[in-house]
């Protein structure tokens, strides 16, 4: 083997050995940078919680989000109570009587419950349609039939479909389409999320198996 050869060789070995460190160093890199990130946007919103002046929690660093885990907490225990859903009701009405809020309010509160698990009625069903454009299939959440005094063409049934974006499913597009326009599949609301979060690297655990 002369020494060209051998150059050669040790250059792959070497190339091989660097991206296998930069696949593994990668991951952790994002991961890292985006909980830095997401960490630095939290404390600065929590900014003014700082001129709270309580000897106790002020040896306490960032002692700002222990308040506002504290606060949610709070309010999680206070909901438990039968006796606030009035409260919650006659604030919800206040809400409602806005036209601007009542809408941003509202429609923010039925998507986060549907992607919480415990709403079965918001998403009924998960299927594939043919978007951006024909041959290519996008997961969607079908959510209900639509009337037929608003539909496109009375004469057929039409349904809308939600249509989630990677990797924040809380925004994507909304579509109506006929029964025709999309697929059922036998994928749950749980694992059709996880798949659209992460971009189809997590599987769904039925498909693992």
């Amino acid at each position: 083997m002369n020494t060209i050869q051998l150059l050669q060789e040790l250059y792959q070995y070497c190339k091989k050995l660097f991206i296998k460190g930069l696949l593994f160093l990668l991951p952790i890199t994002i991961t890292f940078s985006l909980l830095h990130f997401c960490f630095n946007l939290v404390t600065s919103w929590l900014i003014p919680l700082q001129n709270i002046n309580i000897p106790l929690l002020s040896m306490i660093p960032h002692y700002e989000i222990l308040i506002i885990l504290i606060f949610i907490f709070g309010v999680g225990l206070f909901l438990q109570g039968f006796f606030l859903k009035f409260i919650i009701q006659l604030v919800e009405k206040f809400f409602s009587q806005i036209p601007l809020i009542s809408t941003v309010y509202f429609g923010t509160k039925q998507l986060v419950s549907a992607f919480s698990g415990d709403n079965k009625s918001s998403f009924k069903d998960v299927v594939y349609i043919e978007f951006p454009r024909k041959g290519i299939y996008s997961i969607g959440f079908l959510t209900s039939e639509i009337q037929k005094e608003i539909a496109p063409n009375q004469d057929e049934t039409y349904y809308n479909v939600y249509i989630p974006t990677t990797p924040n499913p809380t925004t994507g597009y909304f579509v109506v389409l006929t029964k025709d326009q999309f697929k059922h599949t036998n994928i749950s609301r749980q694992d059709a999320i996880t798949l659209i979060i992460s971009g189809g690297i997590l599987q769904p655990n039925q498909l693992k198996k």
